[in-house]
């Protein structure tokens, strides 16, 4: 007897007709033709079940605050950090936990359940630190809240920001960030990466930096990044951001970057929505993209995921919480459009992503955690190209949200009252 079985599943892997098996709040079981019942069942009826997609690059703190105290005219980032500027000072913490909390809710239907956060802490008072680390507690029965202490303002180029940086962590904010691209000279940002490693080592934290996030080919800080990781024995615990310069640097240069980078384990996390719309403003024609070389990377075996980055705030005016819009979004920009390279995007989405954020118990396989999503579409090819509706979400073991299949009904003559995009258009490999 379980608790909860799904039955007839398709997995991410490939496999089909699979069931899983729940026990409280594990994965027990993963065959085909269970042999078993439980209070409850769920027929897949032969779509995708996936472990829940995670999001490792977010600003929560600014989430849904588009159009505070004005929107942003140029579309640029510079002007949405200044935006940013203007609301900080008066923002409440009551807005911001309302506003994340909302946030957290869509996040929670489109089958999001792991978030890591950057927290601005520019701002003395620190009342972005204590909204998210509220949010962090209030959301912990249904998403894993990680946050990130991120100097937006710069770590040196702005006055209190160490103090700030060190009082955040201090207050149980996990991972330490920064943004030395934003620094007033290189200098300045090569010497803040320095010390940000230096202050992770000595706390035993994570890294985790905006990093390169410009057009401007000499702006080469994740090779300081990389530099210092292995100086300070930090190897697979850092995360690079961004890196859109990668973009614009010359091949030679990055024929040396990407193995150093490799050999310091960095994590890299494109942000393909927000990167795609802030880079290239400077261009006319040919216009850059600014996404970094998602395929050289993950040809050289490091560890790349995605971030959906902004939702509905000073720097992005779009955004829904799918994590299957960013992939879908990153097989047209990385043109990866095979089906090897759609798998390695949802992976990007998933399984990468939670090595990213170091999730524990996470998968499919029997005596992970029984968290899982049921997809109204048969693979995650399918699932890339539809952006389906998640038509369960399970947390531990529990339902915690359902969506109703999209189902269109036609009045055709001699055609299909029904279409289930899902399951009625299946492509054969």
């Amino acid at each position: 007897m379980f608790d909860l079985i799904v039955r007839n599943a398709n997995l991410p892997d490939g496999r089909t007709g699979i069931d899983i098996g729940i026990e409280g709040d594990r994965i027990i079981a993963v065959e085909r033709n269970l042999q078993a019942q439980a209070p409850e069942e769920i027929d897949a009826t032969g779509r995708l079940v996936s472990p829940p997609f995670v999001d490792p690059h977010f600003h929560m703190d600014a989430t849904l605050s588009l159009g505070l105290p004005r929107m942003n005219v140029s579309g640029t980032l510079l002007e949405g950090i200044a935006l940013w500027g203007e609301l900080r000072p008066i923002v409440t913490k009551e807005e911001l936990v309302d506003r994340a909390l909302r946030y957290c809710d869509l996040a929670v239907t489109q089958g999001l359940l792991f978030i890591r956060s950057h927290v601005d802490t520019s701002d003395p008072r620190l009342v972005t630190v204590e909204a998210m680390i509220e949010v962090r507690e209030r959301v912990a029965p249904y998403i894993d809240l990680q946050l990130v202490a991120f100097p937006q303002d710069g770590y040196y180029r702005s006055p209190g920001a160490i103090d700030a940086l060190n009082r955040a962590l201090d207050m149980g904010v996990d991972i330490v960030g920064g943004i030395p691209h934003f620094e007033r000279t290189i200098g300045d940002g090569t010497a803040s990466v320095e010390a940000l490693c230096r202050i992770a080592a000595d706390r035993g934290l994570p890294v985790d930096m905006h990093c390169d996030e410009t057009d401007d080919p000499l702006s080469r800080h994740v090779e300081t990044l990389a530099a210092q990781t292995i100086r300070f024995g930090l190897q697979g615990r850092v995360a690079g951001s961004h890196l859109t310069s990668m973009h614009s640097m010359d091949n030679y240069y990055v024929s040396k970057l990407i193995p150093l980078m490799a050999e310091a384990e960095i994590n890299v996390i494109p942000n393909p929505l927000i990167n795609i719309m802030l880079q290239g403003r400077h261009d006319t024609y040919p216009k850059r993209r600014g996404m970094t070389r998602v395929r050289e990377l993950m040809d050289a075996g490091l560890n790349v995921s995605f971030g959906h980055d902004c939702v509905m705030d000073p720097w992005y005016s779009m955004g829904s919480g799918d994590m299957l819009e960013v992939g879908h979004m990153a097989i047209h920009v990385a043109q990866m459009a095979g089906i090897d390279d759609k798998r390695k995007i949802f992976d990007a989405l998933t399984v990468n992503s939670a090595k990213t954020m170091g999730l524990a118990g996470y998968g499919l396989e029997k005596g992970c955690n029984a968290d899982l999503v049921i997809l109204q579409a048969s693979d995650t090819l399918e699932a890339l190209r539809l952006k389906p509706n998640r038509l369960a979400v399970i947390r531990r073991g529990k339902v915690i949200a359902r969506t109703e299949p999209r189902i269109g009904e036609l009045s055709l003559n001699g055609r299909p009252a029904r279409i289930d995009p899902g399951l009625d258009y299946i492509p054969r490999y």
